[in-house]
């Protein structure tokens, strides 16, 4: 809310002759936060999960893990924590050891460390979670799909609570090189805070970044029986896949139109009740527009009035995490009734034709509103996540 970029120099000499030489990360170092004994066994994907998972189940007036707190029965609650690579530093870094020290060297702990399921795992031990634990896997919409994913299973009844959302910790020199090799990421390394500019002309791709949002769904009449302390409604979710190029948008926009068509069809939402969006907005010049066309397609008229966030510009892009956060952030807004800014907006594309929250936080409507949080993965993944204030 205050307007500020994560965004910073990665020091050392392993990133010193990288064309990337920029990453959003975490403020606070996850292995500061857990216990050493804890934090050596788990990839720092895990342990940025594990924390934030910790904070939405005390945040949602748990005192225990399931059974032990007796408001919810383990059989009823599931874990769902996705991810995009996994443990990717586990897996380099054990390597690594493998080749500088020998065999005897590598970690017992680099499978069960490096498993894309590993978080959603350690989360679903943490709490007790015996519903189901599951780890969707779709690039940078892997966050979204997971909450999409636990709404359904407390939908179809195989849970009345679900801890959900989406970690990445990525910020490697391979990713980057790799990423970097395919013009995706921003390359200004002179002006760290301001490389991340969605819908700004001089945008010139992403910046990654690495961390964890998880939330804790609940059904109604669960929630109301104990007293639960609720943030806002989820409508429901809207998926589609592109079929069009495994890491380029499809430029028109159809397979993210076709995402927010499925929402509000599956859904009792009405275009006129948005008045708010996360976008996916990855400052990358293709996506940036590709998503607003496709928003003028299905909303119409009824876009003017949605005041539109692009908060990768502060938090860089998460890749499977980044759904999680910003559905966090997207349920907050509705909660406080406040649009966080897009920061680094000094010269808007033309082709953006929408009203981009620049700058500053906004005030939303009172009364019953409705927001909508995007994400798209490499694969052409499309989900679109929709919540409603209570």
């Amino acid at each position: 809310m205050a307007g500020r970029s994560g965004v910073k120099p990665l020091e050392g000499e392993r990133f010193a002759e990288l064309p990337v030489r920029i990453a959003a990360l975490a403020a606070v170092d996850p292995g500061d936060v857990l216990p050493r004994p804890l934090a050596r066994k788990l990839d720092r994907s895990a342990q940025f999960a594990l924390i934030a998972a910790r904070e939405a189940w005390a945040d949602a007036g748990f005192t225990a893990k399931a059974g032990e707190d007796e408001s919810i029965a383990p059989e009823r609650l599931g874990s769902v924590i996705a991810s995009g690579i996994g443990g990717v530093i586990t897996l380099l870094d054990q390597y690594d050891v493998l080749k500088e020290k020998g065999v005897r060297r590598v970690s017992p702990h680099t499978v069960p460390m490096l498993m894309p399921n590993g978080p959603a795992a350690n989360v679903g031990l943490e709490v007790n979670a015996q519903a189901g634990v599951h780890t969707p896997v779709s690039a940078c919409a892997s966050g979204a799909e997971a909450i999409g994913y636990a709404v359904e299973m407390i939908r179809t009844g195989r849970a009345d609570v679900v801890v959900a959302g989406g970690t990445e910790a990525a910020i490697h020199p391979l990713p980057i090189a790799a990423f970097a090799n395919m013009m995706a990421m921003s390359k200004s390394n002179d002006e760290p805070e301001k490389a991340s500019r969605p819908y700004d002309t001089g945008r010139d791709g992403f910046v990654l970044g690495e961390g964890a949002g998880v939330v804790v769904l609940e059904s109604a009449d669960h929630a109301a029986k104990r007293g639960a302390k609720v943030y806002c409604e989820v409508l429901g979710q809207g998926l589609s896949a592109d079929a069009h190029h495994i890491a380029q948008p499809e430029p028109s926009g159809r397979g993210i139109a076709a995402a927010m068509q499925n929402l509000l069809d599956s859904s009792d939402l009405k275009p006129s009740e948005v008045v708010h969006l996360n976008a996916h907005a990855t400052s990358t010049p293709q996506g940036d527009i590709a998503e607003i066309k496709a928003l003028r397609k299905v909303l119409g008229e009824d876009l003017d009035h949605v005041a539109i966030s692009a908060t990768k510009s502060m938090t860089g892009h998460l890749l499977g995490g980044a759904g999680g956060i910003e559905t966090v952030a997207t349920v907050l807004a509705l909660h406080h009734r406040t649009a966080p800014p897009t920061i680094n907006v000094e010269d808007l594309d033309a082709e953006i034709d929408a009203d981009i929250v620049r700058g500053e936080p906004r005030a939303l409507p009172e009364g019953s509103i409705a927001a909508i949080n995007n994400s798209f993965g490499f694969g052409g993944h499309n989900v679109v996540l929709a919540f409603r204030s209570v």
